[in-house]
């Protein structure tokens, strides 16, 4: 891990449950889950899960708007989520998640070729949404 280059630190979702929220993220994406005894014990304000050793995504309860007051309007985000967050991953893992979400019965799109993104276009790619509706793109680079 480097502290000198510019790069992605974490991602804020609104959700309505993160307990339930981290053992899907867990469950059957495959994200290790963070701060989670913590956050039921009332230690900590949410848990978190890793993307990979410098990313994480924050899941913060949607009751936790209304403390949000850094920016004017943004405890009006709640509730709003992003267009999606996209996961890179190898292709067998790609592969996997697909399964565990079907397995899960998640709904997910059909997967799309040759889509742009910040390693250039992507061999495979799908969406998929977790249980508080936020969107995800999972895809693969690699063979």
């Amino acid at each position: 891990m480097t502290n000198n280059s510019t790069r992605l630190d974490h991602v804020v979702l609104w959700v309505t449950d993160p307990v339930a929220a981290a053992g899907f993220y867990e469950e059957i994406v495959g994200l290790e889950p963070l701060r989670v005894d913590e956050f039921g014990e009332g230690e900590v304000s949410f848990p978190s899960v890793r993307v990979n050793e410098e990313t994480i995504l924050d899941l913060a309860p949607r009751t936790f708007a209304e403390r949000m007051k850094m920016l004017p309007g943004s405890a009006d985000s709640a509730g709003h989520p992003v267009n999606h967050v996209c996961l890179a991953l190898p292709a067998g893992s790609f592969d996997a998640l697909r399964a565990r979400l079907t397995e899960h019965g998640v709904p997910t799109s059909d997967i799309g070729h040759d889509s742009y993104g910040a390693r250039g276009n992507a061999i495979r790619s799908f969406y998929f949404r977790d249980p508080d509706g936020n969107v995800f793109e999972a895809r693969h680079y690699d063979a």
